[in-house]
């Protein structure tokens, strides 16, 4: 399907579920995008489960979202459990007219849900010459270090930077793989990678369903398990959020909204003087481009840069979509 076409199917969908015209377009826009960077994680695959959560009451179609301005560069947003696309889009977009205006924009957001890929939302303040960084809790997905159980959430951890063409953006969750890629196992049968996640019984497991009701496991052993614990306070504690195990998890548990956080922090390098920060940025990446290649290695990339090159390739090619996914697209399409 063209991109154009998915993106008005979808936008139809969501308005059958009674989001604005315009929240629609936010929600189809978000996820047609992961489809063209290679994201399925991320992509057509949850449509059922946004969906679901809107019809059993526990994401609210017409929120009120709530922007409270706290200093001249500080806010919070009531999200009154919208969508997480339209919450964070909300967000990303104060966070950056204050960076423009006063230097800098700190948005905290309570009363959220799963928002997509951080790097959606990064990517809009680093085309705005901005820096910034980007966090969001998770359902319980990690066992902290030294417990059995799991407790946080993988808790992604995005920063951008501009390059003056495109986007340094690092984007990367507190475990091996995100959970996404194993929820996509589980919907197709596939086996996910050996050492990336424990069953109940603390056992390896390759099996995408025991991962999931086992644990994954974090980055870098116990610091992995610090940062998923810090994103937690970040987005978590301070906003207001659920936190510490208590964010529902948005396929399995409608009992009621999900209560995600998120915090964006937006920085405008303008402020400081005599610091030509993407002429800086350039050199950088120049420097670090031109050491010597390891083994296997044609070129040294630096982050961000295969997926604006996947989606800039992908751009005008038609989306496939496979049969599983098509099937649930058409019931969806069909609610009065």
């Amino acid at each position: 399907m063209k991109r154009k076409e998915l993106i008005l199917y979808l936008q139809k969908i969501f308005q059958q579920h009674h989001l604005s015209k315009n929240h629609s377009l936010i929600c189809a826009q978000y996820l047609v995008k992961s489809e063209l960077i290679g994201a399925k994680s991320h992509g057509l695959s949850r449509l059922k489960m946004y969906c679901d959560r809107i019809k059993k009451g526990v994401i609210n179609p017409k929120p009120k979202i709530k922007v409270k301005k706290l200093t001249s560069s500080i806010f919070h947003i009531n999200a009154d459990n919208s969508i997480g696309f339209v919450a964070a889009d909300i967000g990303i977009q104060c966070a950056i007219k204050s960076a423009q205006k006063n230097g800098m924009g700190l948005v905290a957001i309570k009363k959220s849900g799963h928002y997509g890929l951080s790097s959606f939302y990064a990517e809009q303040a680093v085309k705005k010459n901005l820096i910034v960084f980007c966090f969001t809790n998770a359902p319980p997905a990690l066992a902290p270090y030294g417990a059995k159980r799991s407790l946080f959430g993988t808790n992604p951890i995005c920063f951008g930077a501009p390059t003056g063409k495109v986007p340094f953006i690092f984007d990367a969750s507190a475990s091996i793989i995100n959970r996404g890629k194993i929820r996509i196992a589980e919907k197709f049968g596939l086996k996910i990678p050996k050492g990336v996640a424990l069953n109940k019984n603390g056992k390896i497991t390759t099996n995408a369903r025991q991962a999931l009701l086992g644990t994954q496991l974090p980055i870098a052993g116990y610091k992995g398990s610090g940062l998923a614990w810090m994103v937690d306070i970040l987005s978590g504690i301070l906003t207001g959020s659920s936190h510490t195990g208590k964010t529902r998890d948005p396929f399995e548990d409608f009992s009621g909204p999900q209560n995600v956080g998120h915090l964006f922090l937006t920085i405008n390098p303008r402020i400081f003087p005599k610091n030509n920060f993407i002429k800086e940025m350039k050199k950088s990446i120049k420097i670090v481009k031109k050491l010597p290649k390891a083994k296997g290695f044609s070129s040294i990339l630096f982050p961000g840069e295969r997926k604006n090159k996947i989606y800039k390739d992908n751009l005008n090619k038609d989306i496939s979509i496979p049969s599983k996914i098509q099937k649930e697209m058409k019931t969806l399409n069909v609610i009065k």
